[in-house]
């Protein structure tokens, strides 16, 4: 059957811009279904991006430009102010996202994507509806924040991550439900901005994939800007309060009750699969919108595939990316070096969390032996330059092999420094590199060469033995 492209991607996220233009450098015609009108899916347009950005903009408007700059007073900055910022870098991606498509002869559909049966695809613009045949179909829809039990975000006052950055003024008052890396995120930044937060999650310590030692730091930091944790208590019932002004109110498991003038819903994401008649291309999403793939991204239809939030963990912008890749190269026979453990994560409250490899807690439970290298900023000469004083980067060494096994950093530029270690780690480097290389200074590298002799003096490593 001749089919008018070889491959239909499904959303123009990090994992279908990647998947197609993988396959078009592969001299396949390929097109891309975007219910936007604008390219770049949810990272670019209410998730990586704008989070990211806003960030930044809090940054510069809040804190001095240099460290040691004299304090003075500065006006609140207003959501208007900050919001500008991330509306102007968006737009600037969009468009560096559409001319990378457009150079490698990708098609755009605008519309709305629905199977009508395994090779064709629907795509509904408005009142218009077209139909396009592939051999092949990547699925990178991405996924959509969950909305909270009873109640429907009003984008004012009950909100979810796709919303926030819409409110047209800054809230006095906000709490934030879940701790996992959207709702820390948010927490700090707001708080940064004077806000008063509360922090909700059901779990008795937020981030818990991350090294409990960064993740406490982080939390003894936004305490210090004035949040409250309440950890081990869920949320019976979110109430809006229209009387007044208005503002929302919550009823907690354990009978407590928190006010606030907005709610910030972070519980976890869903795949954005409904809409899409999967059952018409001989499949279905699990209870979270999530669809199953195997080790090369494909889905129990031999000829479609999946990449990115829609296929559940990591749900990074980076590693749905090199899904998106992968996918392409496994449905045209090539073979892509599997991508792996060895990918970092990186967290943008204020301040940055960054990781790679194993914690602490995960090398205890499987009986690892281990030692850790600190380096404390306070002791780092960039650190006393940038006039950080609280960072910290830690590393884990095998006891025996002396092999590194993971790098946590909270600091400064966290984000950027784990890559030496990734690197490292990837390569099978141990103590003894860290120990004889030579790295920059001043530079927050230092913190490898520092950490590295650290974890050499725990283990009565001395120089050539």
């Amino acid at each position: 059957m001749a089919y008018e492209f070889d491959l239909i991607v499904i959303g123009s996220g990090p994992a279908g811009q990647r998947a197609a233009v993988q396959a078009a450098k592969l001299g396949k015609r390929v097109a891309i279904c975007e219910r936007r009108k604008m390219v770049g899916g949810v990272c670019l347009h209410t998730g990586t991006m704008p989070s990211k950005t806003f960030r930044e903009a809090v940054l510069s408007l809040v804190r001095p430009a240099h460290a040691y700059a004299e304090p003075c007073e500065v006006p609140r900055p207003t959501m208007e102010s900050l919001t500008q910022r991330v509306a102007a870098v968006v737009e600037r991606e969009v468009s560096v996202v559409a001319r990378q498509l457009a150079r490698n002869g990708v098609k755009l559909l605008d519309g709305d994507a629905s199977f009508t049966d395994p090779h064709t695809i629907a795509v509904a613009d408005g009142d218009a509806v077209r139909s396009v045949t592939a051999e092949h179909v990547l699925i990178a829809c991405g996924s959509r924040p969950s909305d909270p039990p009873e109640i429907k975000p009003d984008g004012q006052t009950v909100l979810t991550s796709d919303h926030i950055l819409n409110r047209k003024t800054m809230p006095k008052s906000l709490v934030v439900v879940g701790g996992g890396v959207i709702g820390i995120e948010y927490a700090s930044m707001f708080a940064e901005l004077g806000v008063e937060v509360t922090l909700l999650d059901r779990h008795e310590h937020p981030l818990e994939f991350a090294d409990r030692e960064i993740v406490d730091e982080l939390m003894h930091q936004m305490r210090q800007k004035r949040v409250i944790f309440r950890l081990g208590d869920g949320v019976e019932k979110i109430t809006v309060i229209e009387t007044g002004a208005p503002h929302v109110e919550l009823a907690l498991m354990s009978g407590k009750r928190v006010s606030a003038e907005c709610v910030l819903y972070s519980v976890g994401r869903v795949g954005a699969t409904t809409g899409l008649a999967l059952e018409k291309a001989g499949l279905k999403a699990d209870e979270r919108g999530k669809i199953t793939v195997d080790a090369q991204y494909r889905t129990a239809v031999e000829h479609i595939y999946a990449a990115g939030d829609v296929i559940g963990f990591p749900a990074l912008a980076s590693t749905s990316s090199e899904q998106g890749r992968l996918a392409a190269l496994a449905m045209f026979g090539i073979e892509g070096k599997p991508m792996g453990a060895g990918f970092p994560y990186g967290i943008y409250a204020i301040p940055e969390i960054s990781m790679v490899g194993a914690t602490e807690e995960e090398l205890s439970k499987a009986k690892v032996p281990y030692e850790i290298g600190i380096a404390r900023f306070s002791e780092i000469a960039r650190g006393q330059i940038l006039g950080d004083d609280s960072g910290v980067f830690k590393m884990l060494f095998h006891r025996e092999t002396r092999k590194l096994l993971g790098v946590h950093c909270i600091g400064t530029q966290a984000t950027e420094l784990v890559h030496i270690g990734q690197a490292a780690l990837i390569l099978g480097g141990g103590l003894e590199y860290f120990l004889e290389t030579v790295f920059n200074y001043p530079t927050l590298a230092e913190c490898y060469k520092v950490a590295a002799y650290n974890a050499a003096n725990r283990m009565g490593v001395t120089a050539g033995n």
